[in-house]
């Protein structure tokens, strides 16, 4: 900079602005406003809904009826929108050109919703999965398992035969016979 610059009473050496460092923060004149955007997608999401509602549909078609008609038939003097009912259509297009955005808003927040959703379903689906994996894979095991143990009702048939056949030896040695010899049947 020149020393004209730097001895100028608005000039930028005076003030001691550098360009490193941020500046002061200056008082606004009116508040800035800021708008959260989750109370914002709520807000369209309630709009949307209450637009696609019957309410809402039987409320506009006598409203807009009840304009043609009080535009039609009333006196010369009470009318405020003549045939064409250009103002009607005015409030309809500014109406609609609020509705499609916040609309499309609600359609958004509803897509990311069903996204998340259907990733937590993936998740659960692939846990479930593997879940059922293992417990396949145990069953089979235990399968397995009981085939080579002796199962409850084969030791109880052995047990009776065995038995039957202490009970017929007991009896043949009461009686002074000799007993048979023991069968096996393999």
């Amino acid at each position: 900079m020149s020393e004209r610059a730097e001895r100028r009473p608005g000039s930028r050496a005076l003030r001691g602005d550098k360009l490193d460092q941020p500046q002061e923060q200056r008082a606004r004149v009116l508040p800035q406003l800021t708008f959260s955007q989750e109370a914002f997608g709520v807000l369209s999401e309630r709009f949307a809904r209450f637009m696609g509602t019957a309410g809402f549909l039987i409320g506009m078609t006598v409203f807009v009826g009840a304009w043609i008609i009080w535009n039609t038939l009333a006196p010369p003097g009470l009318i405020f929108d003549e045939f064409p009912f250009i103002f009607l259509t005015l409030m309809l297009s500014l109406q609609a050109s609020y509705a499609a955005p916040l609309i499309l808003l609600a359609q958004n927040r509803q897509a990311d919703r069903d996204r998340v959703a259907l990733e937590q379903d993936r998740a659960r689906d692939e846990r479930n999965l593997a879940d059922t994996e293992f417990l396949t894979r145990e069953v089979a095991s235990l399968r397995l398992a009981l085939r080579e143990q002796a199962t409850r009702d084969f030791v109880r048939s052995e047990l009776r035969g065995l038995l039957e056949e202490l009970e017929e030896r007991s009896l043949v040695r009461g009686t002074g016979e000799h007993p048979p010899p023991p069968q096996h049947t393999e």
